[in-house]
């Protein structure tokens, strides 16, 4: 993994710790995605929230009402859930996402488990 990836990802996971530390498990995706914003902007990680994401087709760059959750510092996609588990569309999408920005990392954040450190999956494309 890169240097820079890896590092901006362990930045993101200590805020996401400190957030469910905070709230805990049970609140909607948009709560965690307001307090993780209000996070990074604590720890200054610099990111671009709820970034709209055009699919190419064909040479053509089409707005199909795609957003990214969370852009960390042009590099890593963050995808939040609040779901029982992860579910294999939930990598599928952040692949596509990852293809799609030329990114190479991703972070799938599920904040509706015991201990956040069993809510986090990396998704690695072409690193």
């Amino acid at each position: 993994m890169e240097k820079r990836e890896d590092s901006l990802s362990n930045e993101i996971i200590g805020a996401a710790i400190e957030v469910h530390k905070q709230l805990g498990p049970g609140l909607l995706e948009s709560a965690y995605e307001e307090c993780l914003a209000y996070e990074f902007t604590l720890r200054q990680i610099p990111f671009e929230r709820q970034k709209p994401l055009p699919v190419v087709y064909k040479g053509v760059q089409l707005d199909v009402g795609y957003r990214l959750d969370l852009l960390v510092g042009g590099l890593v996609v963050v995808e939040l859930k609040a779901v029982e588990k992860f579910a294999p569309i939930h990598e599928a999408q952040m692949i596509t996402y990852l293809k799609l920005t030329n990114c190479k990392l991703g972070l799938l954040l599920n904040f509706n488990v015991r201990l956040m450190k069993n809510g986090i999956k990396r998704v690695a494309l072409n690193l």
